[in-house]
């Protein structure tokens, strides 16, 4: 149980760096989603109410809320080496950018209100509002927001935990070198350790020539067999024709 706790907690463990970029990128877009309503009428780049920090509760829900949650999200992606810490950041920051991009058409149907009208005499500075408040800004915060949650997925080999040092060898043991083979002994029986060195041998093929073997016949096999066979109680029955009793 404790091995597996362990496993556990290295496997939630990773280093700092890992969200560190795309973290700061996602407090400096939260940022801006939160604070450009506010500020943007003092350069002529604002929806109505064209008045500098003038709150209204569609600006509240539709991009400070997503702007902070953004830029909570990236503050965790900055300080925290826990993974499960990063995830939840890193998903924190996709819901604040998915907001972005699909807050304006859900605020009807929640009776947030309108986020006014954009504050421009042409229709490109009126597509550069809609992208820089709202669908643009989004889309890059969930695209960072998902390289990060990507990039937390995978295990690399930097955050597996190396193997713990083996124990040290007592005095009497000498260290075998990497890579080196032991040196063999010489082989010795017992039986051969009587044998004296200048003991004179006979090949094979002369000890069979010079030996005399009595070969064997099947015929005298056979009369050994028949004298046995005649000295014993029951040897008319052991001859071939049985006498008929």
């Amino acid at each position: 149980m404790k091995h597996a706790q362990k496993d556990r907690a290295v496997g939630l463990r990773m280093p700092r760096s890992r969200g560190a970029v795309s973290g700061l990128l996602l407090v400096i877009l939260g940022a801006w989603g939160a604070l450009i309503p506010f500020v943007g009428p003092h350069f002529n780049f604002a929806y109505t109410p064209d008045r500098d920090w003038a709150w209204t509760p569609a600006r509240g829900w539709l991009e400070v809320f997503p702007g902070v949650a953004t830029v909570v999200g990236g503050l965790l992606l900055i300080g925290s080496r826990n993974r499960a810490a990063a995830m939840f950041g890193g998903w924190l920051a996709v819901l604040g950018g998915a907001w972005f991009v699909v807050g304006g058409q859900i605020a009807p149907m929640l009776r947030i209100g309108a986020v006014g009208d954009p504050i421009a005499s042409t229709d490109r500075k009126r597509a550069l509002l809609e992208v820089s408040y709202f669908s643009g800004l989004g889309t890059l915060i969930v695209f960072l927001g998902g390289v990060v949650l990507a990039r937390l997925a995978v295990r690399l080999a930097r955050d597996v935990e190396p193997f713990a040092a083996e124990e040290p060898l007592d005095s009497e043991q000498s260290p075998v070198p990497v890579g080196s083979v032991p040196a063999a002994e010489p082989y010795s029986d017992a039986s051969s350790s009587n044998v004296s060195p200048d003991a004179f041998t006979t090949p094979r093929g002369e000890y069979l020539a010079s030996s005399e073997v009595e070969p064997r016949s099947s015929k005298g096999f056979r009369r050994k067999g028949a004298a046995a066979a005649a000295g014993s109680p029951n040897a008319a029955h052991l001859r071939w024709p049985h006498p008929q009793q």
